[in-house]
């Protein structure tokens, strides 16, 4: 194994570090959570993946985001994450996908090739198709509910999306995968209630109406959440 995979090596053993290299993930959503969950499995180790965003930095995303600086506002996120990536493992089998989902495409993207697919859109309608396509093909998946809104690190937690309160992003997706005859599905998600004056309204351009005030730390923390999840599934399969 690299140098670098010495300290992961006495943690997971090399046949661990033998997965996790094996290993095919797909990253749907380079945004806070995204971009943290993207970083956090290149540096376990896992051998390829696959990330996805159509946007650009912008220079709002800069209080959340892991590739938003000032130096990279304007680039695209798949370019700035994709770059670090393989500065942290330059082995590593990296596909970028500079795609704004369409809800057809979000059905499509998945195969059955991939161990896990994480889900950090925050747009509804590809959310849902991409959950549905990695249904489809029994694919393991695990799909970021809302961070906006939240504060407090201790209630971030993962389970089945049955077991959600005080989400109303998670309700809304619940109420839609019903629709599908669909019930379970492992999520990241607070049970914070949300502060409602932090709410704004969009134009509902790329399927999104509104958005809540988001601090540094949350999205993230769902990131390395979701991350955490998908690791320690793949140590021990």
């Amino acid at each position: 194994m690299a140098e670098w995979t010495e300290r992961a090596e006495l943690l997971f053993k090399p046949e661990g570090l033998q997965k996790l290299q094996n290993a095919k993930v797909l990253v749907v959503g380079l945004g806070g959570v995204g971009s943290f969950a993207a970083e956090f499995l290149a540096r376990a180790g896992v051998g390829t993946m696959t990330i996805v965003d159509g946007d650009v930095v912008d220079i709002t995303n800069i209080n959340r985001q892991l590739p938003a600086l000032h130096s990279t506002v304007g680039q695209p996120k798949v370019t700035v994450v994709g770059d670090r990536l393989m500065d942290i493992n330059p082995a590593l089998n990296l596909t970028r996908v500079q795609e704004f989902l369409s809800p057809e495409r979000a059905f499509e993207i998945v195969n059955n090739d991939y161990d896990y697919v994480l889900d950090c859109i925050d747009s509804v309608t590809p959310k849902i198709n991409l959950i549905l396509g990695a249904k489809r093909y029994r694919v393991k998946i695990i799909s970021s509910m809302g961070a906006g809104g939240k504060m407090e690190a201790s209630k971030v937690k993962v389970a089945d999306i049955s077991k959600t309160i005080n989400c109303s992003f998670a309700r809304t997706i619940k109420r839609r995968l019903k629709e599908h005859n669909l019930f379970k599905l492992k999520v990241v998600f607070s049970s914070e209630i949300q502060d409602p004056t932090s709410l704004k309204l969009t134009d509902g351009s790329n399927f999104k109406k509104s958005f809540y005030g988001t601090n540094s730390y949350m999205p993230g923390l769902f990131g390395l959440h979701a991350a955490e999840t998908v690791i320690r599934y793949l140590l021990k399969n």
